[in-house]
């Protein structure tokens, strides 16, 4: 006797619906047992992970900070896994787009460059999607694994941001701390709202978010990025350039994650510091898986972790909850919405047959 496991024809709005909820439901209830066994007050950490982001307008508009790169990397590197292209490496494009974006104020210090912003968010997203396109060049040409690539070119990018930050780019009047200047008024985004720190970097996610929707569910391109993902064989059949695919997947989310990176330092930085490479690019691989990698899905993923990401600070100093406990739950919310999506997709056969 052996399990097999069935591919489903299709899977219902609602189950694709309910795959996360589930997920969460049963993560929060495997983290009761886990925060029991830390001596931790389950019921408390629960309350400051899930509930207290919403309980000042402070907190919130924390939580809608954090959202937004996280949404605008997430939606990038969702357009690449449904084309079964894996950018792994989107936290080393997120920083060399901070980098890129950070050099007109770094040689302007004084804001005297004409249209400084959008040149450091031009900046960055060309940073991100060159440094990406170098893993899509290797892929194509050698056939290299873009997730390997992508990795280690993470490892590459903070060691650049490294070098700069404690060699040419060193404020000198930083107490020997390794940052640059303070960029001038005329490089930091505006704020959404008066005396909290969201800033217009989640309008540029959100209208991410409308474009990943509407070409992918409704541009020939996106058909041909879903096609490449679902069945190699039929795409080569149809004539769909493969590498061209890959290309385009990798430079789209390498552009979102450089706008990002140009956004945190333009941002709530205000100017280029070791602190910028805080795992954006990592959690954004969560976000958009527990978004079932779509556009809409990604956009209610992306609110959460970042609930979970503000409501873990708040955790660690009301309950005691340890930093490590806050990333074992979001692993595991990941682990529990793979689990309950593999018997939306499939359903179990036992096979009871011997053979001879």
């Amino acid at each position: 006797m052996k399990l097999r496991l069935i591919r489903r024809d299709a899977a219902s709005r609602l189950a694709m619906f309910g795959a996360p909820v589930l997920a969460l439901i049963l993560t929060c209830m495997t983290s009761l047992v886990l925060f029991a066994l830390l001596g931790v007050p389950a019921g408390k950490a629960l309350h400051s992970l899930l509930l207290k982001p919403f309980l000042s307008w402070y907190s919130f508009t924390e939580v809608l900070l954090k959202m937004a790169p996280l949404l605008l990397i997430a939606q990038g590197l969702a357009i690449g896994f449904r084309a079964n292209v894996f950018n792994i490496g989107a936290e080393g494009q997120f920083v060399i787009g901070a980098l890129c974006a950070s050099a007109f104020p770094v040689y302007f210090p004084e804001g005297n460059f004409p249209l400084m912003l959008p040149a450091m968010i031009i900046a960055g997203g060309v940073g991100g999607t060159i440094y990406a396109g170098i893993a899509a060049g290797l892929r194509i040409r050698f056939g290299a694994s873009e997730i390997l690539v992508t990795l280690m070119l993470t490892f590459i990018a903070i060691q650049v941001l490294n070098y700069f930050l404690l060699g040419p780019w060193k404020d000198p009047r930083g107490f020997n701390f390794p940052q640059t200047v303070m960029f001038p008024e005329n490089a930091l985004l505006p704020l959404l709202f008066e005396n909290v720190r969201p800033n217009i970097s989640l309008i540029f996610a959100l209208l991410a978010s409308l474009f990943a929707y509407l070409m992918m569910e409704h541009h020939f391109r996106g058909y041909q990025l879903r096609t490449s993902g679902l069945s190699p064989k039929a795409a080569l059949y149809a004539g769909f350039n493969a590498p061209k695919m890959i290309l385009l997947s990798l430079a789209l989310s390498g552009l979102a994650a450089g706008i990002a990176g140009a956004s945190e330092v333009a941002g709530p930085l205000g100017q280029l510091q070791r602190s910028v490479a805080t795992g954006y690019g990592y959690a954004a691989i969560i976000v958009a898986y527990v978004g079932g990698l779509r556009p809409l899905g990604i956009i209610a993923s992306s609110f959460l972790i970042s609930v979970l990401y503000i409501g873990g600070d708040s955790a660690t100093v009301s309950a005691g909850l340890p930093v490590a406990a806050v990333e074992v739950f979001q692993g595991m919310l990941l682990a529990f919405y793979l689990l309950t999506f593999t018997f939306i997709r499939f359903r179990v056969q036992i096979d009871r047959s011997v053979s001879a």
